[in-house]
Order: C-alpha cells, then structure tokens, then sequence
C-alpha cells in the first residue's frame, strides 16, 4: 500500500468534519476558519516507542495516547480544541495495527469534536507526532505565570496512577488483579481535563497540566510565577488502587515524581475558592486543595502536616 492510499484509507475517511475546515486532508495545507474574538493555541506533543510508551502498547492506545496528551495541553490553556496535525513515522504498513491505531483517533477526536486536517507518514522508527490547535476567547488563556502569594494549590483527579502502571506492566510491581484494569487505563487511555480547562480560565491564577511529574510540573509554575509553594503530602489525592498496591511513602513518591497522569494543577485566589467548589460540581470533576502559594521565590517546601517532609526526587527529564 502506498502512502497515499494508507492515508485516504486510513485517516481522511474515518476524520471527524467540522463546519470550519475549508480545506482539510488532500491538499498541501489545511485552511481553517478561526472564530471572531478567539485566539488560535497551538501545541506540538511527539510520542516515541520504548520512550512514551513501552513498544508492545496496543495500536489503539498509542493513538489515544497521542491524541489526549495534545488536548491535555489546550486543556491547561483553558482552550478548546478544534484540529490537529499527524505525523506518523512507521516501520512497515501493518494494516491490522493502522486499523486499530486510526479507530482509537477516531475515538478521541470524535468525543472532542476535532478534526484530523493534515500530516504526513514516513517510514522509520515508530513515533507519533501530533500538532494540536484550539481556540480561546480573547485574552483569556491560563498561562504558569500569574499565581500570586496567598493563592490556593488545586489537583484534579488522583496523582501517580500512571507510573504505578507503568511499573505493574513491567513487572516492578505486585498489584492486585482488581485494580490491574483502572491502572492499565489511567497509563494507557489518559483522560484530558478539556471541560475543566475551559470553567478554570474564568476562576484560576494559573494552570499547567501534570506530564511529567508533580513536583516538576509545579517547579514550572513557581518559576514562571516568581513564587514559591508550601505542598501537604498527606493531601495528595490518590486512587484506591493506589493506597491497595503500595506503602504510603512509596504512593507520595508516585504521587510527587510519576508522569503521564495530565491531571490539571492550577492555583486559585481565595476570593475563588467557593466559586471553583460551585463549578467543579457542575462538572462532576473533583479537585483537591493541596497547599498555598507563598512569596519565596523559587522554594517549594514539603509538609505531612505539621512536619517538614523530607524528599528527594524529581519528575521526568528528557536528557538528564
């Protein structure tokens, strides 16, 4: 099968359409329609075998994988998502794993309402490389850097799931068979926080999504921000899968360092707080208050309640 016909068979038939592409798949550029009053938001995630993904990851998941870790970024923006862009670089044209992997976009991009508008595919390696673009009302983007002293720090969901089952896939942990499904997923088919995003630009100081690891993730705010923090350990939020499968020192040490959660970490006012509780039940999302924003610039300190938690340990880096 040639490229082209991979794509048309693959892609443009199974591409979810929307009413502002003039032009998508088949051209030498996609042309789209932005709305009056919006800005664009453009994001650009590459998922690599072995790297991001162990390489016996089903098609399906890798897909959605790619999808939703592009989305979680607009999410973090406060966007909401309307295109986006694949680059797909396979060893060889396995039409049973293209099959599998185009249902699992379709899947995703169905949910969301986005449309597949272009790319490319290339022999090689298998990695997967998705622009994603959104839109976001003028001037109302979250950015990392807008969280003040006196701010409140809020997680969505429950930390460290992913890396517990990353570990259980590949043997360095011992986890119950009941809970070996809602880890696999929590690894495999992440869920990106869009709807939460979207209410957060109109209540948080800031906001970043969690790919890399709490305590990376939150280094990225403080920076930016010119802050520093005060995060309780024992307010972390974790699964009941979680608290089954490990101690309660290893489950923080997930929690503070495991990627690949795209949980939403954002801060809020405490003029906000009552008005966030109102609009995360709305969207039946909990968030959990795990610290304070503070005026030492650049210093996260680490409680267990009362106590100075010691910890050594970082989320994620490429190159380090």
């Amino acid at each position: 099968m040639k490229e082209f016909e991979l794509i048309d068979k693959f892609f443009r038939v199974r591409s979810h359409q929307r009413r502002d592409v003039q032009i998508g798949i088949g051209d030498d550029c996609a042309v789209v329609n932005v709305p009056q009053g919006q800005s664009l938001v453009v994001t650009t995630d590459t998922l690599v075998s072995g790297v991001h993904f162990p390489e016996n990851t089903p098609a399906r998941a890798v897909a959605h994988k790619a999808v939703a870790v592009n989305l979680s970024d607009l999410a973090a923006m406060g966007a909401e998502p309307a295109w986006l862009s694949l680059s797909l670089c396979i060893s060889d044209v396995d039409e049973n794993w293209l099959d599998e992997f185009s249902l699992g976009l379709q899947e995703l991009t169905d949910y969301y309402s986005v449309q597949l508008i272009g790319g490319d595919t290339v022999k090689g390696p298998l990695a997967v490389t998705i622009t994603a673009q959104g839109f976001v009302p003028r001037d109302q983007a979250l950015t990392r850097s807008r969280a003040r002293p006196g701010d409140w720090l809020y997680v969505t969901g429950t930390l460290g799931d992913a890396g517990l089952g990353l570990d259980m896939h590949q043997g360095r942990a011992d986890v119950a068979p009941k809970h070996r499904n809602f880890l696999g997923n929590r690894l495999n088919y992440p869920t990106p926080r869009v709807l939460v995003g979207t209410i957060l630009r109109r209540i948080a100081t800031s906001c970043i999504d969690i790919s890399d690891g709490l305590i990376s993730d939150l280094g990225h705010i403080l920076t930016s921000s010119g802050c520093g923090a005060q995060l309780a350990v024992d307010k972390l939020p974790l699964s009941e899968a979680m608290r089954d499968s490990v101690g309660a020192e290893q489950a923080i040490r997930y929690a503070l360092t495991a990627g690949d959660d795209y949980e939403l970490l954002f801060t809020v006012s405490e003029e906000q707080k009552g008005n966030l509780d109102l609009a995360l039940t709305s969207a039946s999302v909990s968030a959990t208050c795990i610290g304070q924003i503070n005026g030492v610039q650049g210093k996260l300190e680490l409680r267990h309640g009362k106590d100075r938690y010691e910890f050594e340990g970082q989320g994620y880096q490429h190159f380090s």
